[in-house]
């Protein structure tokens, strides 16, 4: 992307919340180099309305907010500025933010963006990331673009279209025994040595995920909803959400914070059976068709239930039935997603008879051609 150099004065550091280690942006660390803790972003820029670019392509129209330092390290594939599409569910009216619609079709480019962006600042030139899938193709596309190798690995059951994918934007492709969290670990130990583009681990990610409620809050002319209805695996986008929020109203944008309602497939539901038991233990994981919620032990758990809660949001699980007929009613009305966002409606509908008089809002995270053979399953006979 042509750029226009560096951005003023904003400063953007990576902080340990554990030891208070403060590392200036850009960076190559990707956890804290004294305690091995995870990292977040600090800032000292608020955000304004007045400074939005509104000429930049997608997210980059809050380009200010964002944690490069100069234009020309941004790596974009015209991100971002997702439809937010007026629906009814069970009779409700609901609004629904395609996040399907993205250039590697999940909500996970919002993420890629920014993290490869500051790789490409660093001069990082090698990454590795661990996925199911939605993940390592908008790492593999973003790197592919900025001409940084890339290593993807997945676990052994990665739906083909997944994989296809990620092999087709050039990257290394190592697929991985046993389930999802044997695929984090092994990614884990190869990071030592390679900067870990990690979802979960790298707060880089994170900061493109904020993008959504800024995106959001602005296409409602500048309310904030009521509600919000994510789902949750790893809780990169509820996350990412809650700092976008956090943002606003610390800039007195919007008065309050939306509750966040997370949901789970009840097959695994770590931060649903912590929510109710005011503890956390390691999931049990039985097969389920939302692969991409699938996470027995998220790195960033207490952080997730932390934003649930102080957002006086709460915890659903659903179970796979309701799953099939979330992705049944979705595509009767011309909406074509993987079984993971169907989920998410699944969840929104146990939601809606409490919230009548509320906005609700819940969002699409992945094209049902990310998953085509499951959602061909799913949805057979049921016409």
């Amino acid at each position: 992307m042509a750029g226009l150099g560096k951005v003023g004065s904003p400063r953007h550091d990576l902080s340990c919340a554990a030891c208070g280690h403060t590392i200036p942006l850009p960076s190559t660390e990707w956890r804290c180099s004294r305690c091995g803790g995870m990292l977040d972003v600090q800032t000292d820029v608020l955000f304004d309305p007045a400074e939005i670019d509104v000429s930049r392509p997608g997210l980059w129209r809050y380009r200010r907010c964002l944690p490069i330092m100069d234009d020309n390290s941004i790596v974009t594939l015209g991100e971002g500025w997702t439809p937010l599409l007026e629906c009814a569910v069970d009779g409700y009216p609901v609004w629904l933010k395609q996040e399907q619609l993205f250039p590697t079709g999940s909500f996970k480019d919002r993420g890629a963006a920014v993290l490869v962006s500051a790789a490409n600042e660093a001069g990082v030139e090698g990454v590795v990331e661990d996925s199911s899938g939605n993940a390592g193709g908008a790492i593999a596309a973003y790197c592919a673009r900025a001409g940084i190798a890339c290593r993807i690995l997945v676990p052994a059951d990665t739906t083909e279209a997944k994989l296809a994918q990620i092999r087709a934007y050039g990257a290394e492709l190592v697929a991985v025994p046993g389930d999802r969290q044997a695929t984090a670990q092994a990614a884990w130990e190869q990071a030592q040595a390679r900067y870990y583009a990690s979802h979960v681990w790298n707060p880089l990610f994170l900061q493109g995920c904020k993008t959504f409620a800024y995106e959001l809050v602005e296409q409602l002319d500048w309310r904030a909803p009521d509600v919000i209805v994510l789902p949750v695996g790893n809780g990169t986008l509820l996350l990412g959400a809650y700092l976008g929020f956090e943002d606003l109203l610390m800039a007195r944008v919007i008065d309050a914070m939306p509750r966040l309602i997370g949901v789970q497939s009840a097959a695994c539901a770590p931060l649903v059976a912590a929510w109710a038991s005011d503890g956390f233990d390691v999931g049990q994981v039985s097969p389920t068709v939302a692969s991409g919620i699938a996470i027995a032990a998220p790195a960033r758990q207490a952080q997730i239930l932390q934003a649930v809660s102080q957002s006086g949001g709460c915890w659903i699980a659903v179970s796979e039935d309701e799953i099939a007929a979330a992705l049944r009613l979705l595509a009767a009305q011309g909406l074509f997603v993987e079984p993971t966002a169907a989920a998410t409606i699944a969840g929104l509908r146990k939601v809606l008879p409490r919230r009548e008089s509320e906005t609700v809002v819940s969002a699409l995270t992945g094209h049902g051609l990310k998953a085509a053979t499951k959602v061909w399953d799913l949805t057979r006979g049921s016409r």
